[in-house]
């Protein structure tokens, strides 16, 4: 079985636990959105799709588990760590890429790696298209913009 498969197995079960089933299929529809968002952003950037992926199944799954969004990002990347870990499909240097990315998603005014610009890029990019009749969140206009303008989008 691939890893990313492996990761979904895992990611379902665990939001397969949630009481509510509507914020188990909004998370999942989340989850794999920004995976899938993910792995094509860091294709057309020339970077690990796989690692995007898996990033990005897991970078708000701390949230979805615990309830809360207080200090989600960093929270989460504790909590993927020690998923990669007990799972033992990534190399220690592959699970730091996946951590960092995940730590740093929510601050979308800051620069930082490519795979953590990556998985910040798919979180705007399903924000923005899960429900285009909202607005754009105001943290999220200029890399919205930005990522347009990327992808040829008027």
């Amino acid at each position: 079985m691939g890893r990313l498969k492996e990761l979904r197995k895992y990611v379902n079960k665990q939001l397969a636990k949630m009481e509510d089933k509507d914020d188990s299929l909004k998370a999942a529809g989340h989850l794999y959105g920004v995976s899938m968002a993910a792995q094509l952003l860091a294709q057309k950037r020339g970077e690990n799709a796989e690692l995007a992926g898996m990033a990005g199944l897991l970078h708000d799954l701390y949230a979805y588990e615990s309830g809360s969004y207080d200090d989600h990002a960093h929270k989460g990347a504790d909590l993927a760590r020690e998923v990669l870990g007990k799972l033992d499909i990534t190399t220690p240097e592959e699970t730091d890429v996946i951590c960092s990315a995940i730590f740093h998603h929510d601050d979308k005014a800051a620069v930082d790696s490519p795979m953590d610009e990556i998985l910040k890029d798919a979180d705007v990019m399903h924000h923005v298209y899960n429900d285009l009749s909202k607005e754009v969140k105001e943290k999220e206009t200029a890399r919205y913009a930005k990522l347009k303008d990327e992808l040829g989008i008027s």
